[in-house]
């Protein structure tokens, strides 16, 4: 049976984007892989409206879907994105982040948090695979959440990163097509795609740079103090995106590490148990109010006041 690719970007038409997602999808469709690919532009996406009809239900240890699916194409996206061995997301990067395009897209995937859904044995676990391309104009500077930002969307469907490409100084449509190496670098991506598709799921592996990044779980580039969490851990490091925690190290050569201590992992966003860990939360703040009705009377009572309060709008 074929592999099967998908490819998603949400840039312009025939532009870098596309293009780099292209010479990826390429490479995989040489490799013998069955290729889809998507631009989010040809598709109607509403915006989450926060109702919070999902993590209600996830609080009780129930599914209820998303209430906009019947309303706009992101269901008719995600059925086919979920039986997908593998996914190529390729994203221009706007004011140092991935563009809203993409992002309206992917933070309305709450409803389908695989890790919960297989909890309550509503689905069976896949095991996909990613390649992350963010495109910009600029050095990593002007782009310095870029990948992070997609990265953090990869966690509710499941996906494990094994590849990630930075384009970097393309600000002119098509403008990537001088550069025969970022050319090279993207049909590189697509063939480590293939690679860990095609690898058993506990040998896949870190197909990207290996230096890549400050963290060595999941390569990313962006590290935060920590602070004491919910049930009380606390790691004087963290890395930003998969909640990796350990301290810095000097290295002999006068340079820093980060090193992830014993536990550190304990929370690690990139796995099913890891994630669990975050619904035991929802499950306790968000579960422990909607289950207490003198809470919720309490808040209806003081809501009052502030739904009363109007300023002047704008016409």
């Amino acid at each position: 049976m074929s592999i099967k690719v998908m490819g998603i970007t949400a840039g312009r038409k025939n532009g870098n984007s596309e293009i780099l997602l292209k010479e990826a999808l390429t490479a995989c469709e040489e490799a013998g892989a069955e290729v889809t690919m998507i631009n989010l532009r040809d598709f109607n996406i509403l915006d989450c409206t926060g109702c919070t009809a999902c993590t209600k239900a996830m609080s009780q240890g129930k599914y209820a879907g998303c209430t906009l699916d019947a309303k706009d194409d992101k269901k008719r996206i995600m059925d086919v994105m979920l039986a997908q061995d593998a996914v190529i997301f390729s994203v221009p990067t706007y004011d140092l982040m991935p563009a809203s395009s993409y992002l309206t897209f992917a933070h309305r995937s709450l409803s389908y948090e695989t890790s919960f859904l297989e909890t309550i044995g509503a689905i069976e676990h896949r095991d996909r695979v990613a390649g992350l391309i963010s495109v910009g104009g600029s050095t990593r500077s002007w782009q310095s959440m870029a990948l992070e930002g997609l990265q953090a969307t990869m966690f509710i469907t499941d996906m494990k990163v094994v590849d990630m490409l930075l384009a970097t100084r393309v600000p002119a449509p098509a403008q990537c097509l001088l550069d025969d190496e970022l050319l090279a670098r993207a049909r590189l991506l697509g063939q480590h795609i293939m690679e860990a598709a095609a690898t058993p799921a506990e040998e896949r592996k870190w197909l990207g740079e290996e230096d890549m990044g400050w963290c060595p779980n999941c390569h990313c580039n962006a590290l935060v103090l920590g602070e004491k969490q919910w049930d009380g851990l606390h790691y004087p490091i963290e890395c930003q995106v998969c909640g990796a925690g350990g301290t810095l190290e000097q290295t002999e050569d006068g340079k820093w590490k980060f090193v992830i201590q014993e536990n550190g992992l304990l929370k690690d966003r990139t796995t099913v148990a890891g994630r669990a860990k975050h619904l035991e939360e929802i499950a306790q703040t968000q579960g422990g109010f909607f289950s207490d009705p003198a809470k919720i009377q309490l808040v209806q009572q003081r809501k009052q006041k502030y739904a009363e309060k109007k300023f002047k709008g704008i016409d």
